[in-house]
């Protein structure tokens, strides 16, 4: 079952059981992947993680203006993007495919960052965001 599949499921599960909230969120993300497909590009996973990305975004914004009650529905609706999206790579793993990187280069310092995301972010694929992987590097690239 593919990922839209599963989200038109979903959609109709939760129009069943009357939860307005989650119909709405899913039906965006159903537009999205749609779109995308269409486009043909047919990379669902990174249409999730856009997606998840933006909501997030949001929630902060709201935070920092002090719209808790605003802030709220975006975490929700990106938990709920995150449980369609497959297992993240644990910061352990994480740091062990980026130290493999840094090994395989040669990398010395901050300086040579780049290089190692590049290596890193080809093994990591879909599996972790950038910002963790930099995250990885940094503290590899500094110890």
């Amino acid at each position: 079952m593919t990922v839209i599949e599963t989200i038109k499921a979903d959609v109709t599960t939760a129009m069943k059981a009357g939860d307005k909230a989650r119909v709405s969120a899913l039906r965006l993300v159903l537009s999205e992947l749609q779109k995308d497909e269409k486009e043909g590009k047919g990379d669902e996973i990174a249409v999730l993680r856009r997606e998840r990305k933006r909501r997030i975004e949001a929630a902060e914004q709201f935070e920092t203006a002090g719209r808790e009650d605003l802030a709220g529905p975006e975490r929700s609706e990106a938990e709920m993007i995150t449980a369609y999206l497959p297992a993240e790579l644990s910061d352990d793993e994480l740091k062990a495919i980026v130290a493999r990187a840094v090994e395989s280069i040669g990398a010395s310092g901050p300086g040579d960052i780049g290089q190692v995301m590049k290596a890193a972010m080809d093994e990591v694929g879909t599996r972790a965001d950038g910002k963790r992987v930099n995250a990885a590097a940094r503290e590899v690239l500094s110890a």
